[in-house]
């Protein structure tokens, strides 16, 4: 089973075109499916309370000149739908807000839109999704049992749900690589089938790797140039995409079938090594 590998670009592009087409190519040259981005309503996402605050940035002395700094023009998100599509990418959009629902749908053409662990208690924005018509991918940090649930009652057409743990980066015991599980027991029983995966922000290759040996369909990734640049993902982001990608197709071929079996390789090194083979 080919997984699909998703390259969260986010907002680790600092608002800056030139910046977010290196990273589609580097997840292009890198052999993930898709590419996703973030996109938010500044002035609907956060209160002027806290625009107002101090906070030291590239872009200014303000939370409001660092949260617009990181935003992409709408046509910006146009010009890089089309160069992804170009790269044979996928182009994947998380809106934080309902605005930029609007936005993306009446701009560009998304694959699938994702629902941010952030968002996935709030009704009216599931709803909107489900207006929209497009299937939706969904991330399950911070959520209970029960939210979770809430949530996927009310979305109409989830493509995957991930397995995730919203702290950047995630602990080495905080991954939980064990829920991919129990997602997979809870939402593919009976006559019901919803694929399951791993959104990832520990900042190693481990994690999505062992995801794959978990059953994990899709798996998520922040990419970054340089952990080192100004940016709050940037430390939980890949640099080594290539790595990782490789890794994870390797994987994909190592895990099996689960079914015990006498390969054609081995029956030279049988003949050649078994003195009785009378059972």
């Amino acid at each position: 089973m080919k997984t699909y590998v998703i390259a969260e670009i986010g907002i680790n592009h600092n608002g800056d075109i030139k910046l977010a087409k290196q990273l589609i190519d580097k997840a292009s040259d890198a052999g993930c499916d898709a590419v996703k981005f973030q996109k938010r309503t500044v002035d609907v996402v956060y209160s002027k309370e806290e625009l107002d605050t101090p906070r030291t940035s590239p872009f200014g002395t303000t939370t409001r000149e660092q949260k617009y700094g990181i935003e992409l023009e709408l046509d910006e998100f146009k010009e890089l739908e089309s160069y992804s599509r170009d790269k044979g990418l996928d182009f994947i959009v998380s809106c934080w807000d309902l605005d930029s629902v609007d936005d993306i749908e009446n701009n560009c053409n998304v694959k699938y839109h994702k629902v941010a662990s952030a968002m996935l208690t709030d009704k009216e924005f599931l709803e909107k999704l489900n207006d929209t018509g497009k299937p939706v991918i969904v991330s399950v940090g911070m959520a209970t049992e029960e939210e979770i649930d809430a949530a996927l009652d009310i979305l109409l057409n989830v493509e995957y749900v991930l397995a995730c743990t919203s702290t950047y980066p995630t602990k080495p015991e905080e991954v939980n690589l064990r829920y991919i599980t129990t997602l997979k027991d809870k939402l593919q029983g009976g006559d019901t089938y919803t694929a399951v995966g791993f959104s990832n922000h520990y900042n190693g290759l481990d994690a999505c790797v062992g995801s794959v040996v978990l059953g994990a369909e899709c798996v998520e990734f922040h990419i970054t140039m340089d952990r080192a640049m100004y940016g709050s993902d940037q430390p939980a982001s890949i640099e080594n995409v290539d790595d990782l990608v490789n890794a994870i197709r390797q994987m994909e071929l190592m895990v099996g079938d689960g079914v015990k079996t006498v390969y054609e390789s081995e029956k030279p090194i049988a003949a050649k090594l078994r003195k009785v083979n009378d059972i």
